[in-house]
């Protein structure tokens, strides 16, 4: 009988990795390790560090188990998830709460206890016929003050390989940090498999535990339920970031390019469908991460970084003509992963790539020929839409020299865009950090369209892009956004962007490119180097300042009328969602910033005196110019 955590552990690693343990020297990774081995019974265990060789041999047990296969292009391999476990399961993923804590209406919760004896349950006994995976990683910049080292316990293989291409290894990171080193702990199991994959996809559960940083998944493989770095950590990161004064946001890092060869560092926080990803890859631009950031204030200025070092990122559509720079990564040899696309004669094909597709092959429902459907009678695609590619980011053209600097980049501006065809410009500036804050970024909305849910225009909103992350209640959110101004002589600049707006015809008023330029207009205002007009929701550009830019970076004019037509300041409309939003935030249960209301009533005031003088619809050339 084992009575104690070292006597487990002595018992169950091998002499190579009972040595490597030693090394981390950290009593509360052993604890973990060996509570996870207790409770999971692995055939067998295997500790991966940052060595080649431990990395290796990750890859080839993946294959050796049939989570994934070998492409055609040497370096590429396809997985699978099960048919029923294609996404992120939200009504599955739930917080346990210990008794007495609250964190808003929105979020999933259970009671801890009942929580953690049901997840060990179902988690008891679920790796006696496969290999424990213990993988040593880090969020952040490793040798960095945004470092946070991480435990990943898997025995999926797939998982661990996943997480090789995703994140920075971080077993040095925490020999680095010593033995008190604090780490977020995630472990997972893929539970009983079925023809290779989960089994009873019923019994996914992922818990998240607010109290010792650890988060549990069972049941499933796909990889927004499992790679626990991902949005499983990120809620972790947000509340610690609230404690600690810095932020943990789901946005983009990029490198603007202005005049003379400058280079400034855009966050930017976007909704599913609303321009994130052609943002981040904007031909020109330079990109350090495309899903999450940390900030943190560093000196009196704001340094931000990529969490990630890898891209997990949806394929459909992807295709050579408007993606050219991941089209050649996913076209060449190198280490990337597909998931659940079609594959015929070792060749992957997608919706949307743009290439004439096979009429048979192997997706996620196994073998599929055209025409196929499924159990409730439904025509199975070639491949799913939530289909996706993972590769490192090191491998784009266009990525940014400073993506793996352990200091960050210094912040110039944070964007948010939402999907709206009928209220906000193409670019406008906050008039402050607290306005920004509150008049951007918490009122994010994102209209649906026809072919997602046969209903156009059906607004969703989503406080800065990360409602289905929040961790914290509403209000605490708010007020650290808030907060982190304090301090800074110059916060960054706050811009809102809507590339979605359309005409009286219905369509679209602008190209998909033409967000290079209202980028480039937000870059030379962080810099001073134009004026702005004033409205009554903040700055907009002048035209004058947007025609040179049109010229210069699509090669195109850009005319008085569309300027007239696109920066108009519609004051019914911006009302209406004014309403819309502060109907939202009275519904919650309470402790929003008071600043909040008065910041909406302050812009109401001012979009109806100037609809008393101008009228509903304000041209922008009558507005008054600030430098």
């Amino acid at each position: 009988m084992v009575h104690s955590v070292q006597e487990l552990l002595q018992q169950r690693l091998t002499p190579e990795d009972s040595a490597k343990l030693a090394r981390l020297a950290n009593p509360a990774v052993q604890a973990f390790l060996a509570e996870a081995i207790a409770l999971c019974q692995p055939r067998e265990v295997f500790l991966c560090s940052d060595a080649p060789a431990d990395l290796e041999r990750v890859r080839q047990l993946a294959l050796a188990r049939g989570e994934e296969a070998a492409l055609a292009i040497p370096g590429h391999t396809v997985h699978y998830d099960g048919y029923f476990d294609q996404g992120r399961d939200k009504g599955s993923t739930k917080f346990l709460l210990p008794a007495g804590v609250q964190l808003g209406r929105n979020l999933l919760s259970v009671g801890r206890e009942e929580g953690l004896a049901e997840i060990t349950d179902l988690l008891r006994g679920s790796m006696a016929a496969g290999v424990m995976i213990v993988r040593f990683l880090c969020l952040g910049p490793v040798g960095s003050r945004f470092a946070i080292p991480c435990v990943q316990i898997t025995d999926s293989a797939y998982v661990a390989h996943s997480e090789t291409l995703l994140y920075r290894s971080g077993f040095e990171e925490l020999v680095r940090q010593g033995p008190g080193a604090a780490f977020f702990r995630f472990l997972h199991s893929a539970g009983e498999l079925r023809d290779g994959v989960s089994a009873h996809p019923e019994l996914r559960r992922v818990y998240i535990d607010i109290q010792d940083d650890t988060v549990y998944s069972v049941n499933t493989q796909y990889a927004g339920n499992t790679v626990g770095l991902k949005k499983l950590a990120h809620r972790l990161a947000m509340r610690k970031a609230a404690r600690e004064g810095w932020l943990a946001e789901h946005m983009l890092v990029m490198g603007v390019h202005g005049p003379g060869g400058r280079v400034t560092y855009f966050n930017g926080a976007f909704p599913s469908a609303c321009g994130k990803t052609s943002t981040a890859m904007l031909p020109g631009q330079t990109i350090v991460g495309d899903d999450l950031a940390y900030l943190r204030k560093v000196d009196g200025e704001v340094r931000t970084c990529n969490v990630e070092s890898g891209i997990f990122g949806i394929i459909q559509d992807v295709n050579r003509q408007n993606d050219p720079v991941i089209w050649d990564v996913l076209t060449r040899p190198g280490e990337v992963i597909f998931s659940n696309v079609l594959v015929t004669d070792g060749t992957p094909y997608w919706l949307g790539d743009g290439r004439e597709a096979p009429d048979a092959g192997r997706n996620h429902a196994g073998a599929w020929r055209r025409g196929q459907r499924d159990a409730a009678g439904d025509e199975i695609p070639l491949a799913h839409k939530n289909a996706r590619y993972t590769l490192r980011i090191a491998e784009l053209a266009n990525r940014d020299p400073s993506a793996d600097a352990p200091a960050g980049v210094e912040l110039g501006a944070v964007v948010y865009g939402g999907r709206d065809s009928d209220t906000c410009p193409p670019v406008e500036q906050a008039f402050d950090w607290a306005h920004g804050v509150l008049l951007k970024g918490a009122t994010i909305e994102s209209e649906t369209t026809a072919a997602t849910l046969g209903k156009e225009g059906v607004r969703t909103f989503n406080l800065m892009s990360n409602l289905d992350f929040l961790s914290m209640p509403v209000g605490d959110y708010l007020q650290a956004h808030l907060d982190f101004a304090a301090g800074l002589a110059r916060p960054p600049l706050v811009f809102g962007v809507n590339y979605f707006l359309k005409g009286k015809d219905g369509k679209y008023l602008n190209g998909l490119l033409d967000k290079t330029v209202w980028l480039q207009w937000a870059e030379l205002r962080v810099h001073g180097d134009v004026p702005a007009r004033v409205t009554p929701c903040g700055y907009i550009p002048r035209h004058e300042d947007l025609a040179p830019l049109f010229v210069q970076s699509l090669g195109r004019e850009y005319t008085r009328a569309e300027y007239t037509e696109q920066f108009a300041v519609r004051t019914v409309a911006r009302l209406a969602k004014l309403d819309r939003i502060e109907a939202i935030y009275r519904a919650e249960p309470g402790g929003l910033p008071e600043l909040l209301f008065t910041s909406l009533a302050a812009e109401r005031a001012r979009l109806l005196a100037a609809q008393g003088q101008h009228g509903e619809l304000i041209v922008p050339d009558i507005l008054p110019l600030v430098d």
